[in-house]
C-alpha cells in the first residue's frame, strides 16, 4: 500500500509517498520538470520499504522561500541528506533521473549506508558533459528563462517533451498533465535556481566521489536522450566497480515510458539487494 503523507524537514513540509517494510529503504529521486508521481509505475510494483518525495518547490512540496532557503544543487542535496534523517532512513537503495541524480552527492557523503544505486538517464555529475540547448540558451540565462518560462503553455510543454522520446512523438496526456498541475511561478524559479547554481565544472567537481560508491549499481540509459548523450551512462558505469549497464536504443529520457519493462529491470535489480 502506498501511503501519501507530508514530513517536516527543517521547517520545509514535504511531500511524500511510502510504503513500509523491512529491509534498506529503497529512495526514488525525481528529476526536472517532474515530481514523485513520476515514480508511480515503480512504486506500485516494489515490495517495501521505498519513499519517493517531491523536492521543495517541485510538486506537492512546500514552496521555499528564496531568501531563507537554498535551491542550488548542493542545497538540495544537504535538503535529501535532512529528509533521511526525518524520516528514518539508514541502510538505502537508491533510484535516480535526471535531477534526481543531487542525491549522489548526498551518497558520497556517507558512502557506507549505500547499497545499490539505479541511475537512469542521470544528469552527468561527470566531466565532459556540455548542457543541453534549453538549459544553455534559456534557463542558465538571466531575464531569457525568466521569459521563456513565463510564456510557456500545455501545449508547448507537450511539444517541448516530444523531443524527450527516441521517436519525437507525443508524450501520454497523463504525463503532460501530471507536470503540468504543479507547473507554477514558484517551481519555474527553482527550476531557474537550480540550473544556475551548476555550471559544467561544478557538475564534475559533485561527482569526485562516486568511485567510493562500491555498492551493485545499475545504469539505464535510452540513447536516444537529446539531452544527456550515452557516452555519459557508459561514464557512469565505469565509475562504479561493481556495474550493469543497459542501453536501450529505443528510448529516450524517460525511458520506462518507451520502454514498460525498465520497470521490471530496476525492481529486478533492487530485489536482488
Amino acid at each position: 500500500m502506498i501511503e501519501e503523507t507530508t514530513v517536516d524537514v527543517g521547517g520545509m513540509r514535504t511531500f511524500l509517498r511510502r510504503i513500509t517494510g523491512e529491509g534498506p529503504t529503497t529512495v526514488f529521486v525525481h528529476g526536472n520538470p517532474t515530481h514523485s508521481e513520476d515514480w508511480m509505475p515503480f512504486l506500485e510494483r516494489i515490495d517495501g520499504p521505498a519513499i519517493a518525495f517531491d523536492l521543495p518547490g517541485w510538486g506537492r512540496s512546500e514552496r521555499p522561500d528564496p531568501t531563507r532557503f537554498d535551491g542550488s544543487m548542493d542545497g538540495l542535496a544537504s535538503f535529501v541528506e535532512r529528509l533521511f534523517e526525518a524520516v528514518g532512513v539508514d541502510e538505502y537503495r537508491l533510484v535516480v533521473h535526471d535531477w534526481g541524480g543531487l542525491a549522489l552527492i548526498a551518497a558520497q557523503r556517507d558512502p557506507e549506508r549505500v547499497r545499490g544505486v539505479a541511475i537512469v538517464n542521470t544528469v552527468p555529475l561527470l566531466p565532459g558533459y556540455r548542457w543541453h540547448w534549453i538549459a544553455r540558451y534559456f534557463w542558465r540565462r538571466r531575464l531569457i528563462g525568466e521569459f521563456f518560462l513565463a510564456t510557456v503553455t500545455r501545449p508547448g510543454l507537450a511539444l517541448i517533451l516530444r523531443q524527450a522520446r527516441a521517436d519525437r512523438g507525443r508524450m501520454p496526456d497523463e504525463f503532460v498533465d501530471m507536470i503540468w498541475r504543479h507547473f507554477d511561478r514558484d517551481t519555474k524559479r527553482a527550476i531557474l535556481e537550480l540550473y544556475r547554481s551548476a555550471p559544467e565544472d561544478a557538475l564534475a567537481a559533485a561527482g569526485s566521489r562516486l568511485d567510493e560508491l562500491r555498492c551493485p549499481a545499475l545504469v539505464v540509459w535510452g540513447t536516444r536522450d537529446p539531452y544527456i548523450p550515452v557516452e555519459f551512462g557508459r561514464a557512469y558505469a565505469g565509475r562504479f566497480p561493481n556495474a550493469e549497464l543497459v542501453e536501450l536504443p529505443d528510448a529516450g529520457h524517460w525511458p520506462w515510458i518507451e520502454r514498460p519493462d525498465v520497470v521490471e529491470r530496476v525492481i529486478g535489480f533492487i530485489r536482488a539487494g
